[in-house]
């Protein structure tokens, strides 16, 4: 073995079969190690760890995974990754698959479609075992998308393509605003629903039409203030439409919901730009709560109202979900809409 490893200490290794070759190891067994490391003895373990010490060789998982039928290899694809709500919840995932003995893939499809359809292009170089999707939804291509997810074993999360009957793991939109909505109304002035004209994901069509038939439940009169915008820019699209709608007095009550929390951040700025006090208070002039759990949305001025998704039990189910499916045990995949928890803050 010592030999072996001297004849080529400056050569940089180009392959496994190299690596195999100056390592004085059969390549199967190289190979039986790079898939997994427990799997081959501790004596064997220790030669081949010290080769690759030596030789500073890292083998091209691109390439292992062309030659295997089923690889460990898993694709998680998120609509934006600079959005805090989606970086906490692809960092829970990640670590999902690790610790499940996979090795993930992280994707930003940056909020447009084209770079979405260029993401699950290269997925598909990978040959993942499995892929874990939150689609940009009324953005995406429908038709690769659909191609896509009947090749590739895949979940969404977050954001459902109800046609395609596909799993789907994410919080439930309906119970969410009905729930604070409720809050709202029982401690204080009705509230007003906050939203963009275009919103850029179908849970906020999810969170109006579960408003409206929240309002006309408890009996109180529903106002829906759609502001201009499209994108994913929330927070100056909130923060202009605030100015707006506090201008030519759109809102009909001191209550506002905001269809999410990055607008309401948005509104937030503009009430503080224009002398408008929020919160709970007697000298306050507006109430404003949101949706989502946002991870900056305690870091508020004053800190904001919510309802909070279960990061921890929509990655978990989620992860556990395709990891299942990957095994052969679910058949057929369901749909799982994880309730979410008010958070009260200053706000509201």
């Amino acid at each position: 073995m010592e030999a072996s490893l001297r004849r080529l200490p400056m050569a940089r290794i180009k392959n496994m079969e190299e690596f195999a070759s100056v390592s004085g190891i059969s390549r199967p067994t190289v190979s039986k190690y790079f898939n997994d490391p427990e799997s081959v003895r501790p004596k064997t373990r220790a030669r081949i760890e010290d080769a690759l010490k030596l030789h500073d060789y890292r083998p091209n998982i691109y390439a292992m995974n062309q030659n295997r039928k089923l690889t460990k290899a898993v694709g998680i694809v998120v609509p934006l990754l600079v959005d805090p709500y989606f970086a906490e919840i692809a960092r829970n995932l990640e670590q999902r698959c690790i610790d499940a003995g996979y090795r993930p893939t992280l994707f930003s499809a940056h909020g447009d479609s084209a770079h979405e359809v260029e993401v699950l292009d290269s997925l598909r170089s990978l040959k993942p075992a499995g892929v874990l999707l939150a689609p940009l939804g009324r953005a995406s291509d429908h038709d690769v998308l659909e191609k896509f997810c009947a090749d590739v074993p895949t979940l969404l999360f977050d954001s459902s393509v109800e046609e395609f009957g596909l799993s789907f793991v994410g919080s439930d939109n309906r119970q969410f605003t009905t729930h604070i909505t409720d809050y709202l109304c029982r401690t204080g002035e009705p509230p007003c629903f906050f939203e963009m004209k275009t919103p850029a994901n179908p849970n906020a069509h999810r969170r109006r039409q579960a408003y409206l038939d929240a309002m006309q439940e408890f009996g109180q009169p529903a106002q829906v203030v759609s502001i201009e915008g499209e994108g994913w820019e929330f927070e100056e699209i909130g923060r202009i439409g605030g100015h707006k709608a506090l201008e030519e007095g759109l809102f009909s009550t001191n209550t506002i919901l905001c269809s999410n929390d990055r607008l309401a951040i948005g509104l937030l700025t503009a009430c503080y730009e224009r002398g408008v006090k929020v919160g709970r208070g007697e000298d306050c002039q507006i109430r404003v709560a949101g949706q989502d759990g946002h991870p900056h949305s305690r870091y508020t001025c004053p800190p904001l109202t919510t309802i909070s998704h279960d990061y921890d039990k929509v990655s978990q189910t989620a992860a556990d979900s395709l990891f299942a499916a990957i095994e052969g045990h679910v058949e057929p995949w369901k749909s799982t809409r994880i309730e979410g928890k008010l958070t009260l803050r200053d706000s509201a």
